[in-house]
């Protein structure tokens, strides 16, 4: 069980936020958020259903987080334990994740894999992202895991494609020449990038590419 409450600030009034395992309870809360993150021309397909979320807390609970604000969900991560190896990296979005049932969740393995993030619009001022993975990260050091790992989206790569390749675009985003709304944010959260994943994912502003991005465990 994970419950964290935390204090935040925005036009210096302060908000408290609970971080907490997700529950049945929020399912429909939670479906409502997966399609105010993910508007079109995201693929309604890739968003989350009800098999998929029992899924998330039955098989790994402490993989499932969400936030709350005044009683409110206002965000959601998920993730789930895998044997990964880094001298075989290549991987899809759909096979790592079990196309995002987590059935081939490994309580065993080393790293934890981010299967999804998503934050109300109506929320995004008061960096809950970054809390929320910063819930994992934690989770990771009390699990003693290697890693966290995910891919990140590349979605403001839509509007470079024109003059950039995906590998282009990601160095000029890492090296701060450019501003990627996912990646740029995950930079801010101490992840590390490792390399440009090809025909990760259904994402036409990513033109389907994602960038590898991990958090190691600093205790090992």
């Amino acid at each position: 069980m994970y419950i964290k409450e935390q204090y935040l600030y925005m036009n210096n009034q302060t908000i408290k936020a609970v971080v907490r395992n997700y529950e049945q309870n929020d399912f429909a809360e939670l479906l409502t958020i997966q399609k105010e993150s993910f508007p079109p021309p995201f693929p309604k397909e890739l968003l989350w259903n009800d098999k998929q979320l029992h899924n998330h807390i039955s098989l790994f609970p402490d993989g499932a987080l969400c936030v709350e604000i005044d009683g409110v969900i206002a965000g959601s991560i998920t993730s789930l334990l895998v044997n990964y190896d880094l001298n075989q990296p290549m991987h899809t979005w759909e096979e790592i994740t079990s196309n995002g049932n987590i059935t081939n969740h490994d309580q065993n393995g080393n790293t934890l894999y981010v299967v999804d993030i998503c934050i109300r619009p109506s929320h995004r001022k008061l960096n809950l992202g970054k809390l929320l993975m910063q819930g994992l990260y934690e989770t990771v050091v009390h699990l003693k895991l290697e890693r966290l790992l995910g891919g990140s989206r590349m979605p403001g790569f839509s509007q470079a494609s024109h003059l950039l390749s995906p590998q282009q675009y990601a160095d000029k985003v890492i090296s701060g020449e450019l501003y990627d709304p996912v990646v740029s944010f995950l930079l801010r959260c101490g992840r590390t990038p490792l390399m440009l994943i090809p025909n990760y994912i259904e994402d036409e502003e990513s033109s389907n590419h994602a960038l590898l991005m991990e958090w190691k465990n600093p205790f090992l």
